[in-house]
């Protein structure tokens, strides 16, 4: 008798790809033994382990399952910790359980997870919008400034995908919305099951993701607090990092010091959190894809 692998926990697998995220030493942000001056990594604890009642119900619509996973990192974390990181693993989510519902089976393949994604993204609707919108605003993000349509203070007359679209050029989360999760799947997912693949632990897997990405696209976090030329600056310096090898070489690994030096400052204008955020996605995809075991030469259940 064939015996049927469980369905995968949705929840589970968004909070451990938080903590995932938040645990790899990424130059620029919180990780253990760095902090900001208004977070901690006991915060990003706290806010990976308060999004997976809202993340594993994502049966939910799109907004809501947003302003709840906001709403229950708000009972642990005053400041913003994972608005970004929310956004986009929600329609995710919602994704990996339509597929779960229709095909029962793990792991989710990851081309029907992505054409999944893309529908739950193209039935957004007006009443997602106004629930992320009112998300945003508990949420209270740093540096957004106000914009003429569809601006999170206002009431939206628009789908939640069609705002993020208005929006797609100023900010790397909404262009996810905008471009299908391209970012996510075919830079940020590729490059880390490529890393587990060649044997690198999760540690190192994630920075060299992080890095590929920050190398690819320039911080829309950074280019909103610090200015596009400056997101310029650390979007070259990543390039060369991953020039000189990165995690897998010694002045690669020289470098990465360097540059986590040069990103960290008191009010922390060039912390990359974009990127972050697109980061913990890809890990999200990865695991519910059956990247959790894809380490060379076959099952590493082991976080290293």
């Amino acid at each position: 008798m064939t015996v049927r692998e469980p369905c995968i926990d949705v929840g589970a697998a968004a909070q451990l790809a938080c903590l995932i995220e938040v645990s790899a030493a990424k130059p620029g942000n919180v990780s253990p033994g760095v902090s900001f001056a208004d977070t901690s990594y006991l915060d990003f604890l706290a806010s990976a382990a308060a999004v997976g009642r809202s993340l594993g119900s994502a049966s939910r619509p799109l907004g809501e399952i947003i302003l709840m996973a906001v709403r229950d990192t708000r009972q642990w974390v005053s400041a913003n910790t994972n608005l970004g990181i929310i956004l986009l693993l929600a329609p995710i989510a919602r994704a990996a359980t339509l597929c779960r519902a229709e095909h029962d089976v793990r792991p989710i393949d990851v081309t029907k997870l992505h054409r999944s994604l893309s529908a739950v993204l193209a039935e957004s609707t007006v009443d997602d919008a106004r629930a992320t919108y009112e998300a945003i605003r508990l949420a209270s993000p740093g540096g957004l400034g106000t914009v003429d349509s569809q601006d999170v203070a206002d009431e939206p007359t628009v789908t939640l995908t069609a705002a993020m679209q208005l929006a797609a050029d100023r900010d790397g989360i909404a262009s996810e919305y905008a471009t299908d999760f391209r970012a996510t799947f075919d830079v940020g997912a590729v490059a880390l099951r490529a890393a587990r693949r060649a044997g690198l632990d999760w540690n190192d897997a994630v920075v060299e993701t992080y890095l590929t990405l920050l190398a690819a696209y320039p911080d829309s976090h950074i280019a909103r607090r610090a200015g596009h030329a400056r997101a310029g600056e650390v979007q070259r310096a990543a390039h060369a990092v991953l020039d000189l090898g990165g995690v897998r070489s010694d002045s690669g690994r020289t470098a990465i010091v360097a540059l986590n030096a040069g990103l960290l400052d008191w009010r922390n204008l060039s912390n990359p959190g974009t990127t972050a955020d697109i980061t913990a996605a890809a890990i999200f995809v990865t695991l519910l894809t059956g990247g959790w075991h894809a380490s060379h030469g076959g099952s590493d259940a082991t976080l290293r």
